[in-house]
């Protein structure tokens, strides 16, 4: 008995978590016509879900990306939910498992379905959304901002600070270039969020940006949630507060990894660092899953940065419509992110180009988008460790913002991993490393090779209290996809500047300064 109350209590605890939140600042400055830089801000990732379980969670949300993104069958909800049970049931065994906070769950504590196990239609698009912290999000140009709970009523999912951000989402550095606002990264290296205006007169909305969908969206001033209620402390757009907002009566649905919306599509003004692009066509969601209704969600709505053949509104996204728009000189979205570790907090979202002021240009290069749905993925030319070429040839990548680690074929996540000294097989799909290790993994594209620093190799300790000891790897294995087909996410990205092109239907990587 005593094993199935731990056994609950701990199913509890991954599927809900709070945290506190700091504050981040969003200004909009000028810049060189053609060129527009958001920089990005962090936010804290959940507290008190055990490493393997998380990273179990990780896994499941890339398995099923992956799998969208090809066109196969995604992993059923049963398969995923077993591979998270697996996981608790390893710690229910392991005599050590007090280590993880296990009767330490909120009271209110719900059973949302916040671990990539959310149900999806096989055509629907994907985005693994992570687990979020925080609560209401915004930004400090639009004073206006309407923020409410239950779209309606005061909000309690998170305190307000006085610049009119969410408690706990720290601020992005102010950025290098001109024309900047600031992305959010969510704590340990997680999710990216900027903040954008909609409306007249402009409100300020935090959204996640994602480089593997299509699709923009925020929540409608009606909107509800499927678990009941109002779709939380977040800011809302409509008619009444906004005199622009004129609803189509189309409907749209997305279905992602881990809840879905539904909804209208709408034509209102939106402004990206000051660029103002008047009667732009996006999603309101009438109706929104937990997984972004609950006051736990930091951001406001998404922002889909693939190509727009992806979108299931079937509008253009952002940046073609900045581009048409004459805004921005090409329909180009750059990335800089950061890493947490380093608390420097410097990232940023550039669209129009590439800010030269991030890395090395005589280390850029520039190669074929090879997906025709309208991914972002690269040939691959090789993977060494510590110089060691590992004969993985005829590869591909998938490059996605919204995908935290590395997945790849089951064959070829060992043979990196058998380069790795220390290195070992949790015979689930995961690896850990040595927490201390030094290997150097190395990806190549464009004949130019882009080395992970070893602190994204070893993602997180299995034992907090044991910083010193096994790490879990960011490097995982999965078995969706044909033999060649890699899924790389930001374990790989913070360490190279990101850069996809539409018009040249290309890709752009360059090592960082």
């Amino acid at each position: 008995m005593q094993l199935q109350l731990s056994f609950a209590t701990l199913l509890a605890g991954v599927l809900f978590a709070l945290s506190a939140v700091q504050d981040a600042v969003a200004r909009p400055t000028k810049r060189n016509p053609g060129l527009v830089t958001l920089p990005l801000k962090r936010v804290p990732r959940a507290e008190g879900v055990p490493p393997t379980v998380y990273l179990q969670q990780h896994i499941n949300r890339a398995h099923k990306r992956l799998a969208r993104m090809k066109g196969r069958e995604v992993p059923s909800d049963h398969q995923l939910r077993q591979n998270i049970e697996r996981r608790m049931l390893a710690l229910e065994e392991d005599p050590l498992s007090k280590r993880f906070n296990r009767q330490g769950v909120k009271k209110n504590a719900r059973s949302t379905n916040r671990i990539g196990l959310a149900g999806a239609a096989h055509n629907s698009r994907s985005l693994q959304l992570k687990k979020k912290k925080g609560g209401n999000a915004g930004g400090q140009a639009a004073s206006a901002a309407t923020t409410t709970g239950d779209n309606g009523t005061a909000g309690t999912g998170s305190e307000i600070e006085a610049n009119g951000v969410p408690s706990g989402v720290e601020a992005a550095n102010a950025p290098a270039a001109s024309n900047s606002l600031g992305l959010n990264i969510e704590g340990q290296d997680v999710g990216y969020l900027a903040t954008i205006q909609m409306g007249t007169p402009p409100q300020d909305f935090l959204i996640l940006m994602d480089s593997g969908s299509a699709d923009l969206w925020v929540g409608s001033e009606s909107c509800t949630s499927t678990a009941g209620g109002g779709c939380g402390s977040h800011t809302f757009l409509g008619t009444a507060s906004s005199s622009t907002f004129q609803d189509s009566g189309k409907q749209f649905a997305v279905t992602y990894g881990t809840g879905n919306v539904a909804g209208t599509i709408i034509t209102d003004n939106i402004a990206v660092a000051g660029l103002n692009l008047t009667g732009h066509q996006f999603g309101v969601a009438d109706s929104e899953s937990d997984d972004f209704a609950d006051n736990s969600v930091p951001f406001d709505g998404l922002m889909g940065l693939a190509q727009s053949t992806l979108s299931e509104q079937g509008v253009p996204t952002p940046p073609e419509s900045l581009a048409s728009a004459g805004l921005i000189s090409d329909a180009i979205t750059s990335f800089k992110i950061s890493r947490e570790a380093d608390d420097l907090n410097d990232g940023e979202i550039t669209f129009g180009g590439l800010d030269s002021t991030k890395f090395d240009s005589s280390t850029l290069t520039t190669f074929d988008n090879v997906n025709a749905d309208g991914f972002w993925e690269g040939a691959m030319d090789s993977v060494t460790v510590d110089g060691t070429d590992t004969q993985l040839t005829g590869r591909t990548a998938i490059l996605d913002t919204g995908t935290t680690l590395i997945v790849a074929p089951p064959a070829d996540a060992t043979a990196v991993h058998q380069l790795i000294q220390g290195s070992a097989s949790d015979g689930q799909g995961g690896f850990t490393v040595p927490c201390t290790t030094n290997a150097s993994v190395a990806l190549s594209f464009g004949n130019t090779a882009f080395a992970i620093d070893p602190r994204d190799i070893a993602f997180q300790p299995v034992d907090a209290n044991d910083p010193t000891g096994d790490c879990i790897s960011g490097i995982s294995s999965g078995e969706i996809g044909a033999a060649t087909e890699w899924l790389v996410g930001d374990v790989f990205l913070k360490n190279a500047y990101f850069s996809v092109d539409v018009g040249k239907n290309a890709i752009s990587l360059a090592k960082l300064v």
